[in-house]
């Protein structure tokens, strides 16, 4: 099989991964529903992955190099502007973004149980807080954020983030993600911003 081919293979089953855990939630998601969703046998999905855990840590990995791609920040880009758009992606997603976070949350809950899990979405959150103290560093330096911690700032950002999402499955709380996010502009405007016309420039 060659190297296209592979990488092909891979992003089907990742996208297929995706669909069946809004289907069918983490604890009723199996490797047979992940293959019809493919289109294909269960033994051609064990030919690339051992086990359910195997194929999840793959998709895991999957959604953060998805997230680096949609986002292309761009170095000559004003690093507020790139803050507010990355937090609106984080906190907002497309129209199954409740059933697909619903399934997170029951995969993340499995973190205490799972190394593996475990590893994986530390090193998601790693790269995801490594990502915004970037922009928080940069927008320092350029004079147009406040001299905050950015490691500091950034986890406290990602932490009401995933507060938020928690919020919104467990108690199906609609108004929260909106709310969250208006909370968000108005504490980067008030803690983070030098010059609060930074966020339409």
């Amino acid at each position: 099989m060659s190297e296209g081919d592979t990488e092909a293979a891979h992003e089907a089953i990742m996208q297929a991964t995706y669909r069946a855990l809004c289907e069918h939630g983490y604890a009723d998601l199996t490797m047979k529903a992940i293959a019809e969703e493919t289109g294909k046998s269960k033994a051609t999905l064990h030919y690339y992955y051992d086990t359910k855990q195997d194929l999840l840590v793959a998709f895991l990995e999957y959604l953060l190099e998805s997230f680096h791609e949609k986002v292309q920040l761009r170095d000559d880009e004003n690093p507020a502007a790139q803050l507010t758009t990355i937090l609106e992606k984080l906190v907002f997603g497309p129209d199954d973004y409740k059933a697909f976070q619903t399934a997170m949350l029951e995969l993340r809950s499995q973190a205490p149980y799972s190394d593996a899990y475990r590893a994986q979405l530390r090193d998601n959150d790693q790269e995801l807080t490594a990502l915004l103290a970037g922009i928080i560093e940069r927008g320092i330096e350029e004079d147009v954020f406040q001299d905050v911690d950015p490691d500091r700032t950034a986890t406290y950002l990602l932490s009401t983030i995933d507060g938020a999402r928690t919020r919104w499955i467990v108690l199906d709380d609609d108004d929260v993600l909106t709310t969250v996010n208006e909370e968000l502009q108005d504490y980067l405007a008030e803690r983070i911003l030098v010059d609060e016309q930074a966020l339409i420039k």
